[in-house]
């Protein structure tokens, strides 16, 4: 759990899940050990880099509107095809 913001250039690598309650701008490395299930949260997505189990998409590939600068969720798909999924959160 991060309760700061997380600036470009800064990295937070975990095992599990990832929860970052202030703005993502950095790098966010959740299921480093190879855990497919992680998920990373944020109360506002605007990475630098995000990755789970070594599944990444870089700031290069911009995010949708919905979801950019937006509480939001990432997560693998279920499907197996090694792809992220971005879901906002609604509160």
């Amino acid at each position: 759990m991060v309760l700061a913001m997380v600036n470009m250039g800064a990295e937070v690598v975990a095992d599990g899940n990832i929860h970052v309650y202030a703005p993502l701008r950095g790098k966010a490395m959740a299921g480093a050990s190879g855990n497919t299930q992680a998920r990373i949260f944020s109360l506002c997505l605007e990475p630098e880099l995000i990755s789970i189990a070594g599944v990444y998409r870089t700031s290069e590939n911009p995010l949708a509107k919905n979801i950019q600068g937006k509480p939001a969720q990432v997560r693998l798909s279920d499907d197996g095809q090694e792809k992220l999924l971005f879901e906002a959160l609604n509160a």
